[in-house]
């Protein structure tokens, strides 16, 4: 329950409100992060937020957009100041068991950041994977991330709304998924985003075949803890925090489809 100090190395801006930064523990070893797991992070003088780590093979790395005084003020870390860091917390993505199967990745927003270790993971072990096919949407061209490694990965990307000079597509990320490259019955999904995207994104997937034990989501709550006793993440039988963010489709479908709960 006890944050560690993690020093600023380095702070990449990736839109007009979304930052990356990159920290190291101040003293002793980083600790070992999976692909979907969170940090809870700490801004002195301005409180504690969940934050989905977007990199944890080397210094952790934290793509965090800025929509509150919390988050404002983790964004705002210049390099050489210190965030407080608890973790790493949650379910993994089950990357590693997905080896010789399709992989498809569908991702909304800041969602892509809880799914970049899984690009990350699948393109350094290529030859482990078949298609490795990563659907990404935002609101305009300028809200994209990481647009270097979208070329890179190839990514089919949409946007909501076009801006002048955009030669992509235009529209919300599920309509890309009819059409996609994948081998229905031998891939495995992973999705994250807004939970309506998500609800179209996993009807479209079951449409194309995939099985709901195949699909997995990353759901998002008000996440206080990190440790499963405030219970402000509760989604009906399950803590967020503790069971979760990682989900397989079959196992809470169910509630996902309880409006407002």
């Amino acid at each position: 329950m006890v944050p560690r100090s993690f020093a600023v190395r380095d702070r990449v801006r990736e839109t007009a409100d979304t930052w990356t930064l990159s920290l190291e523990p101040v003293a002793g070893d980083g600790p070992s992060v999976a692909p979907g797991q969170f940090m809870m992070v700490y801004a002195f003088g301005a409180g504690e937020v969940p934050i989905s780590v977007s990199d944890g093979s080397g210094p952790i790395r934290l793509t965090v957009r800025s929509v509150g005084a919390v988050t404002e003020a983790i964004c705002a870390s210049v390099p050489g100041s210190v965030l407080g860091l608890r973790g790493p917390f949650g379910s993994a993505w089950p990357i590693a068991s997905s080896s010789g199967h399709d992989v498809v990745v569908v991702a909304g927003g800041i969602g892509l950041a809880p799914l970049r270790p899984v690009l990350l993971h699948a393109f350094e072990r290529r030859s482990a994977y078949g298609e490795v096919t990563l659907l990404y949407g935002a609101r305009t061209p300028a809200d994209l991330l990481y647009p270097e490694q979208l070329e890179e990965w190839r990514a089919d990307v949409t946007v909501d709304a076009a801006e002048a000079g955009w030669g992509g597509r235009v529209g919300v990320v599920p309509k890309l998924i009819p059409t996609a490259r994948f081998d229905a019955v031998s891939s495995v999904a992973f999705v994250c985003g807004p939970e309506l995207m998500m609800h179209f994104a996993v009807r479209a997937l079951l449409e194309r075949g995939l099985a709901p034990e195949r699909i997995h989501v990353s759901l998002e709550r008000n996440m206080q803890c990190g440790v499963g006793h405030c219970g402000h993440c509760q989604l009906g039988p399950t803590l967020i925090c503790r069971d979760g963010p990682v989900y397989r489709y079959a196992d809470v479908a169910r509630w996902l489809e309880v409006r407002e709960l």
